[in-house]
C-alpha cells in the first residue's frame, strides 16, 4: 500500500474548511471535546481554534487513551481488541460532568471504526451510569455525542456507530483506503513536509 504523507499545514486547513463546510458551530454546537490519544490530541487542539467559545470560555478538551495496535518487533500491526489505557474519572464531585453536554469525540482517522465504536459505547455507559446516580432515567439528560475525524477511509468497517451518533459525524477528508503518515510521527519534519507537499 502506498504511503500518503500529511503536513501540519494540510491538517490545519482541512480542519478549518470542515468546520465551515459542516457548519459545526451552527448545527452541532459542541461544548466539550474528548480526544482519543495519541492521534486525536493535535486535531482536537486545532479544532478548538475554529469552534466558538461557550459561556464558560474555550471548549475544554478531555483525553482518553485507547489502543488497538500491537507492537511486533519494529512494526505496529492492527490488534483484535480495543484496550483502555486512560479514561475519564467521575468518582469525585469536582470532576467534569458529561450530562447535558454536546460532546465531540476527536480522532485522526476512521479506519476500521473499532476504536470509535468502543469509545462511543463506553461513553454511553458512563453517561447512563451518571444519569442513574443523579436520579434520572437513561437518556433524560439529553447528552449528545458526535464524532470528528481528520480522515475517513472509504472501506468496509468492522464496527458500526449508533444512528444518533452518525447524525453528528464529521470527516474533514473522505479518502480511499491508503496508508497515512501523520506529521507527529515524523522524525525528520522537513523531509516529511516535502513529501506531503508533493501530494498536493
Amino acid at each position: 500500500m502506498s504511503k500518503l504523507h500529511i503536513s501540519y499545514n494540510q491538517i490545519h486547513q482541512s480542519v478549518c474548511d470542515s468546520v465551515e463546510r459542516f457548519k459545526i458551530n451552527e448545527t452541532f454546537k459542541p461544548d466539550l471535546m474528548i480526544a482519543i490519544g495519541g492521534g486525536g490530541f493535535i486535531p482536537a487542539r486545532i479544532l478548538r481554534t475554529f469552534l466558538k467559545k461557550t459561556s464558560r470560555g474555550n471548549i475544554p478538551i478531555q483525553a482518553i487513551g485507547l489502543s488497538l495496535y500491537e507492537e511486533l518487533g519494529n512494526e505496529e500491526i492492527p490488534g483484535t481488541q480495543v484496550q483502555k489505557t486512560q479514561w475519564l474519572n467521575f468518582h469525585h464531585p469536582e470532576e467534569i460532568s458529561l450530562l447535558g453536554r454536546r460532546i465531540l469525540i476527536v480522532d485522526e482517522v476512521d479506519d476500521t471504526r473499532q476504536t470509535l465504536a468502543f469509545a462511543v459505547k463506553e461513553l454511553q455507559k458512563d453517561i447512563e451510569a451518571e444519569e442513574i446516580r443523579q436520579g434520572m432515567q437513561p437518556g433524560e439528560s439529553n447528552t449528545v455525542l458526535g464524532i470528528f475525524v481528520l480522515h475517513n477511509k472509504l472501506k468496509p468497517k468492522k464496527q458500526t456507530l449508533p444512528k444518533e451518533v452518525m447524525d453528528h459525524y464529521f470527516a474533514a477528508v473522505e479518502m480511499p483506503d491508503q496508508w497515512l503518515v501523520y506529521p507527529w510521527d515524523a522524525v525528520d519534519i522537513e523531509s516529511h513536509t516535502e513529501l506531503a507537499n508533493k501530494n498536493q
